[in-house]
């Protein structure tokens, strides 16, 4: 909002009404417990959504907001899509939902086999979830159930990356190494490691695509494997391209590395897909992309578009095959799963977005303004604040220096700035992530561009 309409907004007392925000009667704003939100100064101030189309969203006064952030990376063929909005709404109205446990539904059998023909030719079974979140402990019950299995019940341990982000459930925080997501909770899963992150200012500072240094620390897997014996090593978990700590690109031939010590050992590799996945670098996924084939691939986001929600795990035949061995035919073999599973609405809107992707050549257009979307964000060397420029596909990411005594205030700023002239940022830390849909063409990114520099400007 505008000053001057914020000022509208509030009444004598500062509070801010249901009417104010054109809620329905009854509804106000104290019953929302927000997630990743500072809910004291939003309830103040509140932003509020009312509509979106395209690359835009509208607020509840009529603004238009340009969209780039994609949602939460998520929304790869903008918003109100017709194909997508009909086919769930035809769904709706034909079978609503149906129970996963013993029983299916025919959309989730064809979602599953047009997601395997995307994924590396190894990787073909498809195991459905909600959210990435769930994917992601979903892929770690997986990895340590089929050791089990095989009758190596000793590899428990689980490896995950510093700065990285899977997710908030118990599984993915543990494994995860982002600070804010971890303290307040525990001593998290035993039996878990971290490698080191790959970001380093010094050597790769403004690096276009992926950087040249830091190939070697995947080899502290080894340190680990010396440590612990690779008995005892289930799976190590990365995302390809660290999304929320601030898109970190890995170095060339990083993710090579980690595959060969990984195999060399018989542990498990599970890629984070969940922001790469579904054209973010120009491929279905980031294993396509960089050659590079894990054992298990987690999904949620970009497969329908931020529709309706949806996840789950891309798993090879052998591990699938492992599951599948043992025991009589009668008995549940992976006692996991989710109520909503391969919800009906869920695997319409995904087919209907994977069709969408396809017949628009929405990854080819990914593709074409990947390097214009790196020409803008590393125009931004230079300006005031600014310490990194990091890009690869449609990601990239301009870093601020922060505040002394205080993380994060400057980029919270510049995203107030950036919404009330128009445009939606996606800030993580003092780093400003460029995760637009992938239908944004050049008069989008020099909107974005023009925006952000003169809030950046103006910003101390």
């Amino acid at each position: 909002m505008t000053e001057h309409s914020e000022q509208q907004h509030l009444g004598q007392t500062g509070a801010v009404t249901s009417a104010d925000l054109h809620l329905k009667p009854g509804a106000d704003l104290d019953n929302y417990w927000m997630p990743f939100t500072a809910n004291q100064q939003f309830k103040t101030k509140p932003r509020i959504l009312a509509r979106a189309e395209g690359v835009y969203y509208y607020t509840d006064d009529g603004r238009k907001v340009l969209d780039g952030a994609a949602g939460l990376w998520c929304c790869n063929a903008g918003h109100n899509r017709k194909p997508i909005v009909e086919a769930i709404q035809r769904q709706a109205a034909t079978l609503d939902y149906a129970p996963p446990f013993n029983m299916a539904q025919p959309l989730a059998f064809e979602l599953a086999s047009v997601l395997s023909q995307m994924a590396p030719p190894s990787l073909d079974r498809v195991f459905f979830c909600n959210s990435g979140s769930e994917s992601v402990d979903t892929a770690l019950k997986i990895a340590l159930a089929y050791h089990r299995i095989r009758g190596q019940a000793s590899r428990t341990r689980l490896v995950g990356r510093e700065r990285g982000y899977s997710g908030v459930g118990f599984g993915g925080i543990s494994v995860g190494g982002m600070v804010a997501n971890r303290k307040a909770f525990g001593t998290m899963l035993p039996g878990v490691d971290h490698l080191p992150h790959t970001f380093n200012l010094s050597h790769n500072a403004y690096s276009r695509g992926l950087p040249l240094w830091g190939d070697h620390l995947a080899d502290e897997l080894e340190r680990l494997v010396a440590l612990h014996d690779a008995s005892n090593i289930a799976a190590v978990i990365v995302e390809p391209v660290a999304g929320s700590t601030g898109v970190l690109p890995p170095p060339v031939g990083y993710l090579k590395r980690l595959r060969d010590i990984t195999t060399k050992h018989g542990i498990l590799l599970i890629f984070d897909e969940v922001i790469t996945g579904f054209g973010r670098l120009g491929a279905a996924f980031a294993s396509v992309k960089f050659g590079v084939t894990p054992d298990m691939i987690t999904f949620a986001k970009g497969v329908n578009s931020g529709t309706v929600p949806m996840g789950g795990v891309i798993a090879s035949r052998e591990i699938y095959d492992t599951f599948m061995s043992p025991g009589p035919q009668h008995m549940v073999e992976f006692f996991h799963g989710y109520t909503y599973s391969a919800h009906p609405l869920a695997c319409a809107a995904a087919l209907a977005t994977q069709k969408l992707y396809k017949d628009e050549g929405i990854f080819e257009n990914a593709n074409a303004m990947a390097p214009k979307l790196e020409d803008m964000a590393h125009s931004f060397k230079g300006v005031k604040h600014v310490i990194d420029v990091r890009n690869i596909g449609m990601m990239g990411a301009i870093e601020m220096a922060p505040r002394e005594g205080a993380p994060g205030a400057r980029a919270f700023e510049v995203f107030l700035k950036c919404l009330d002239a128009g445009l939606l940022v996606r800030t993580t830390g003092d780093t400003i992530a460029l995760s637009p849909p992938l239908i944004f063409e050049q008069q989008h990114l020099d909107f974005f561009a023009d925006v952000l520099r003169a809030a950046i400007t103006a910003t101390d």
